[in-house]
């Protein structure tokens, strides 16, 4: 197999390009870096009574990445209502996106678990990569490996879902991006007032909601800074709008120890996040579309160097040096405690020493290395 050096490789994401940045988009800016051509394909745009389209657009700040942006001819909710159709339909629009492009895809990497895009329908040469970062909750997300020729996860619990398929599967945990790992304060009183830093997209309905009301009610000394969507018109990676959602916006709104900073560039977090003295992390894994297995965030936060308190994480259980987490799978009753033990004891752990093995974990899981990782597989 080739290295995944100079070559074009086509990114199929469920999450559009915008602020705020997960796996795939990590990814993409990576791989460009790392000497390749990258084509980032933007779910399909869903206004009505609008003209199909396919435009590809060049970024300004990530040379050799482009973003494809599109619109389909058919309705999308055939998808729902008659697969067969919709994928007939599907592969005729995939050959108008091939068309678009400068350069045929030398690589497929797919993280969709919507089964919108079948492998089949590329090039035969193209090696085709599923990358799962979600738990697979449908047939149709299991569905969405058929044809790949690698699966990669960060959790081992996905990749056993997976199993059926016949194909070399390899853990591979979230990445981190350099721009986090930059300018280190190593501090050991907590600041005046102690920060708490949660990121993320809080239009997601598998947040604890409950749960983290009450911490931020039982600490009004604390000041608590969050990063990301609040509103659905600054979210590129999709949330609720629901009555209960806006409720729960409504009250982080209230709250005098609350600032929204909303969505901002991983420059900006990686700046912001450096005054924190706890970072916290909060959702009901029955709801959790990770199933509590897994977080693209506790990697950036490691790379800080601060304690991470949490709800249960199956891939961090045995080790409490990086995450304090609660024993239950299914319950956050005890984090409401726990928070509150670890803030009376955050000279403990945030002792230098546990500051550098945190800082360490995440120095050996940049999206850099994860990308070696991933070309040694492909070499095998």
């Amino acid at each position: 197999m080739p290295a995944l050096k100079n070559k074009t490789i086509l990114i199929l994401s469920p999450q559009s390009w915008g602020k705020m940045f997960v796996s795939k988009h990590h990814y993409a800016v990576e791989l460009a870096r790392y000497g390749n051509t990258v084509y980032f394909l933007n779910p399909p745009e869903q206004e009505k009574n609008k003209r199909s389209r396919i435009d590809i657009e060049s970024t300004a700040l990530h040379p050799d990445l482009y973003i494809i942006h599109h619109r389909l001819s058919f309705p999308y909710n055939l998808k729902f209502r008659f697969m067969p159709l919709f994928h007939f339909l599907m592969k005729g629009h995939i050959k108008k996106i091939l068309q678009a492009m400068e350069h045929k895809p030398d690589i497929i990497w797919s993280f969709d678990l919507g089964n919108l895009y079948p492998f089949r329908f590329f090039p035969e040469k193209a090696i085709k990569i599923f990358h799962p970062v979600d738990e697979p909750l449908n047939k149709t997300a299991l569905q969405s490996a058929r044809g790949a020729q690698f699966i990669f996860s960060v959790t081992r619990e996905i990749l056993e879902k997976y199993s059926a398929f016949s194909v070399p599967k390899h853990f591979i945990n979230h990445g981190v991006s350099e721009v986090f790992l930059k300018q280190h304060s190593f501090k050991r009183p907590a600041g005046d007032p102690v920060r708490v830093g949660f990121s993320g997209n809080f239009l997601r309905p598998d947040i604890d909601r409950p749960v983290l009301l009450q911490i931020i009610n039982e600490n009004p000394e604390i000041i608590f800074e969050c990063w990301g969507s609040y509103e659905v018109s600054q979210s590129n990676i999709a949330g609720s709008d629901d009555k209960d959602t806006r409720e729960f916006i409504a009250s982080l709104k209230a709250a005098t120890n609350v600032i929204l900073h909303g969505p901002v560039s991983s420059e900006r977090l990686a700046e912001e996040m450096q005054r924190m003295d706890v970072f916290l992390i909060c959702y009901d894994i029955l709801k959790d579309q990770s199933g509590g297995t897994n977080y693209h965030k506790v990697m950036e936060y490691l790379s800080k160097g601060k304690v991470v308190v949490s709800n249960n994480i199956t891939t961090y259980y045995s080790l409490p040096e990086l995450v304090m987490m609660v024993k239950e799978r299914d319950n956050n009753k005890q984090l409401p405690g726990l928070f509150k033990d670890v803030v009376s004891k955050l000279n403990m752990h945030n002792e230098i020493s546990l500051q550098q093995k945190r800082i360490n974990y995440a120095s050996e899981n940049k999206y850099l290395d994860q990308i070696k990782r991933i070309e040694s597989v492909l070499h095998g």
